[in-house]
């Protein structure tokens, strides 16, 4: 309570200043959450995607913090229950609901109340028009695009009702609402085949004709739409597998080097910085792939945070000392560490029970371990479930029939072992040989020929 009242004491000082002395780079936001079954908040930059602020809410539901506004989209989250946000620099905005009927008690209030009033509505009329999305995706080809064109137009038309938001807001949004309309378009051939499980499908040869001539260079449009940052994106990878099949290059190299074509530092330097965050800890090829990335990136912040992560790459080298982990649960009893392996080689597969392109190597992994049985390799899988999935993971073991070593770790993407590993993103496999050094920090997939012709090389 001393902390919140401290804060709005601070508001008010800095809100009395004149207004050529303020330099106020931040948001308020504060509410309240009736019967909230989580007592934390946490709101997203959906620019950047990252965690912005997480909050404990009072026992009577309240909150209250500062948010630093390096964009004005923002999406808050309590429990199940999502709500976009615009929030701008000194702009103080209240919302309060009761989590068991948010959607006919939230309400807004503040300076940019109408906005997000406007925002919380558009979703409501955009989940009606919608309806059920696998049945709209199976719809022919005409009257799926007569269905997302009545999702616009109700868009459309509440934007024009809501007469009391700022024109500027309302131009680009306009402009926000077609690109959402030709982005569902262009997901079309995609989940209808998934849809209709024809992965085959292809749309007839005009269908996305409305796509042609979109400009992919608008800096405003790239910072308000997350809709137009899709297409924009998608476009640039469809010209890097062109590249990719075309120049006989990985797709990670191609996908750099068109990125680096484009003339705006903002979008350039956020799509390199996108791919790299996570691309990085995948490439095959970490030199090139960090020359590219950092001759032509502009943004000295990002550049930091990926030059941080080469270097930690760069000791996952082929030959070097694997990281390693110390009394990881055993499902077969007991505990194993990483030391108590060493005399073979070493197949490692980092895995979790929700993870479904995990689930899907399993049948791959398990002809593997049955064909290589007496050769001179383990094959070890670690969990990195969270211990309330303990029983789960336990379960799946008996359930799937799992084979080799079945490990538990100790604090899920937080273990040390996978945050050495810098793994972003599971399944991933490693390979370690008998002296406990690396042959490969990316292995190749169970699935993948390749794993089979490495394994034959290494003479087991």
């Amino acid at each position: 309570m001393k902390k919140l009242l401290l804060l709005i004491a601070f508001i008010s000082i800095v809100s009395c200043k004149p207004e050529i002395e303020k330099t106020v780079d931040y948001a308020v936001i504060s509410g309240k959450i009736e019967n909230a079954n989580s007592k934390t908040v946490t709101i997203y930059n959906q620019f950047t995607m990252d965690k912005a602020s997480e909050i404990i809410l009072t026992e009577d539901g309240n909150f209250i913090d500062t948010i630093k506004t390096t964009s004005n989209f923002y999406a808050l989250r309590n429990d199940k229950a999502y709500i976009d946000l615009y929030l701008s620099k000194g702009a103080g905005l209240n919302i309060e609901y009761n989590a068991q009927k948010k959607d006919s008690t939230i309400q807004f209030s503040g300076s940019e109340s109408l906005i997000n009033q406007y925002l919380f509505d558009k979703q409501q009329v955009s989940t009606a028009a919608t309806g059920d999305r696998k049945e709209m995706f199976l719809k022919d080809e005409e009257n799926f695009k007569a269905h997302i064109l009545k999702i616009k137009t109700a868009e459309e038309d509440l934007l024009t009702k809501t007469t009391s938001i700022p024109k500027g807001f309302k131009n680009l949004e306009l402009k926000n609402i077609n690109y959402t309309y030709l982005s569902t378009l262009n997901q079309y051939p995609l989940y209808h085949g998934y849809y209709s499980k024809d992965r085959s499908f292809k749309a007839s040869e005009n269908f996305l004709d409305e796509l042609k001539n979109i400009d992919l260079d608008n800096e405003n449009d790239f910072i308000f739409s997350t809709s137009y940052r899709g297409l924009v994106s998608n476009k640039i990878s469809e010209e890097s597998n062109i590249i990719s099949k075309k120049d006989s290059i990985p797709y990670d190299i191609s996908y750099l080097k068109t990125v680096s074509k484009i003339e705006n530092s903002k979008i350039k330097n956020k799509l390199l910085y996108d791919n790299a965050k996570y691309g990085i800890t995948y490439t095959n090829d970490l030199e090139e792939y960090y020359t590219l990335f950092s001759e032509n990136s502009t943004n000295e912040e990002n550049n930091k945070i990926i030059t941080t992560s080469y270097n930690k790459l760069k000791a996952l080298a082929e030959g070097s000392p694997s990281p390693t982990f110390t009394d990881y649960e055993n499902n077969a009893g007991g505990t194993t560490s990483l030391k108590d392996l060493k005399g073979k080689y070493l197949y490692i597969d980092v895995w979790a029970t929700w993870c479904g392109p995990c689930i899907a190597e399993v049948p791959s992994l398990k002809k593997l371990e049955k064909e290589y049985h007496n050769k001179n390799i383990e094959f070890m899988s670690i969990s990195i479930d969270k211990i309330k999935d303990h029983e789960k993971w336990q379960k799946m073991i008996v359930d799937k029939e799992l084979k080799g070593i079945q490990l538990f770790a100790d604090n899920n993407w937080e273990s040390k072992f996978v945050e050495d590993y810098m793994i972003k993103g599971i399944p991933r496999f490693i390979l370690i040989d008998p002296k406990g050094n690396i042959i490969n920090a990316n292995a190749a997939r169970p699935s993948d020929q390749k794993l089979v012709e490495k394994l034959e090389s290494l003479n087991l």
